[in-house]
């Protein structure tokens, strides 16, 4: 075999064996990036929920943790109460334009389901579901939808708008 023999045959095994071996480790690398982007994404809403924790914490007057809405709330209460659900909704929203889609993988599903379950949690509180006509008011078409459908799924009732 000659060095131009030699040179050709190597030239056949990298088409034939390398390229398509790169362009498998390229989409092997691409979905690994993607699924840690939408980690990371997650991740985000996560934090973003655990700051808001922290409001509710820090407003524990208002009651806000527990399961039946505050007892003849002050003016002021009422106020600090309808910017914690406000700050409560967009970040709703906000999870539900980053990690809802119709159809989900099974991580994509685990990690919807807390958001769902944070959602319904939200929407059994008198406060929060009386409040939601005003809280939705400008709000993405389809998150509407989504948090009205599971309000009444928790509730038995419809949200008037």
């Amino acid at each position: 075999m000659n060095f131009r023999d030699f040179f050709e045959l190597a030239s056949f095994v990298v088409t034939v064996v390398g390229l398509p071996f790169a362009i498998g480790v390229f989409l092997f690398e691409q979905r690994r990036e993607r699924e840690n982007e939408e980690e990371e994404g997650y991740q985000l809403l996560s934090d973003a929920y655990n700051d808001f924790l922290k409001i509710v914490l820090a407003n524990s007057d208002l009651q806000l943790r527990t399961n039946t809405a505050l007892p003849n709330p002050t003016p002021e209460q009422n106020e600090r109460m309808l910017v914690i659900f406000d700050m409560l909704i967009s970040l709703f929203e906000r999870a539900y334009l980053v990690a809802w889609k119709d159809d989900m993988s099974n991580t994509e599903q685990r990690r919807w389901n807390s958001w769902d379950d944070y959602m319904r949690e939200w929407c059994r509180r008198d406060d929060f579901y009386n409040a939601l006509p005003l809280l939705l008011r400008g709000e993405d078409p389809g998150f509407q939808s989504y948090i009205k459908r599971v309000a009444q799924e928790e509730r038995g009732t419809v949200i008037l708008s």
